[in-house]
């Protein structure tokens, strides 16, 4: 059995839709209302918006419901289909945890309460009878004050038993006013050791090479092979990995087909830079990670030998992953050890 990895997954679009329909329909009479039926309620949350900034006013729906309260209900959910159904070994969960914490408190009062959003999501990861690796990147917003993301960066460094980097999202084109502020975070994140990703590159508008030397991966950074692969060299010597989500460029409008991500996969692996295959918003795009293997490998974007490339990368650059090698390897390793004892000896 193969066992997967998964580098790039975000909190807010990771619930299955059927599964936030029902929480409506049992919980949230007032959205119950809204979408009276599943078929209309998948429709709306699965299809293609037109830009970057409109599929990400998705992600307020969720973000709204997922509390204090629930979001040990959403991530059991979570665990468990990523167990069940993707075979994953590994789970890095993202999100900004200020907005998860309650819109009557005060700013300061939101900041103290995101440690209490850590410590619930950390253990409500950690289910037995599922066993995953996990670890949280906490991401930092391009539309949040300079204060909660820089008390985002703190709690990551104060949280290693639950969080393993920081991220920035919020959409790349709103970087640009407060892009030295963000080179500052970065560099401020960097000094307390710890690890870091970014949303970067994923648009055009998202084209900030100041920001490159302070990531050690890249959210996608798609736009680098595309329209800057003279950038590819720094990435490579920089030992930086792409988290490469192939559904998610088609809904947000970022590509016009699937197509387009040949010379994303080509241009890379001809420069000896790393790309992990990642899933994004799994319950947003309605699909798991296998199914995006299958996808490229359908259309002709990647062969088997680049997909095994790809699936190695996502272990090698996990924050968090505790071994040396992939699960696979530590199972075929097991197997031939237990093959070479001799009949009735007890392995202890």
């Amino acid at each position: 059995m193969t066992l997967y990895a998964d580098l790039h997954r975000h909190l807010g679009g990771s619930v299955v839709p059927r599964i936030l329909w029902r929480y409506f329909h049992r919980q949230n009479p007032e959205l119950a209302k809204r979408f009276p039926e599943y078929p209309e309620f998948e429709g709306f949350y699965t299809r293609s918006r037109k830009t970057l900034d409109e599929y990400l006013e998705l992600h307020t729906l969720v973000e709204s419901v997922q509390t204090i309260e629930t979001l040990p209900y959403f991530i059991y959910r979570l665990i468990r289909g990523a167990h069940i159904f993707e075979n994953m070994a590994y789970l890095e969960l993202r999100y900004t945890p200020y907005l998860r914490t309650s819109e009557e408190l005060s700013q300061s009062e939101r900041i103290d309460q995101m440690a209490k959003i850590v410590e619930i999501v950390g253990k409500a990861s950690r289910v037995n009878e599922y066993p995953i690796v996990t670890s949280q990147i906490l991401c930092m917003h391009s539309r949040l004050p300079y204060e909660v993301n820089k008390a985002i960066v703190d709690l990551a460094a104060g949280s290693k038993e639950y969080v393993c980097a920081v991220d920035l999202a919020g959409g790349d084109a709103h970087y640009a006013e407060r892009l030295d502020e963000f080179v500052g975070l970065y560099k401020y994140a960097r000094s307390l050791g710890l690890k870091t990703t970014g949303h970067l590159y994923e648009t055009t508008d998202g084209c900030y090479p100041e920001l490159l030397p302070y990531l050690m991966r890249i959210g996608h950074g798609i736009q680098i092979p595309l329209k800057h692969p003279e950038l590819l060299k720094e990435v490579r010597e920089l030992g930086q990995c792409l988290e490469v989500c192939p559904t998610t460029y088609l809904k947000t409008g970022t590509l016009d087909d699937i197509h387009q991500l040949k010379v994303v996969f080509d241009r890379c692996f001809e420069a000896g830079v790393d790309i992990a295959i990642c899933t994004d918003n799994a319950g947003l795009h309605n699909v798991r990670l296998q199914f995006e293997y299958e996808n490229l490998l359908t259309y002709d974007i990647i062969g088997f030998e680049q997909l095994q490339a790809c699936q190695d990368a996502a272990f090698h650059h996990a924050f968090a992953w505790p071994h040396p090698q992939r699960p696979t390897s530590l199972l075929t390793g097991l197997l031939q050890n237990g093959a070479k004892q001799p009949v009735g000896v007890n392995n202890q």
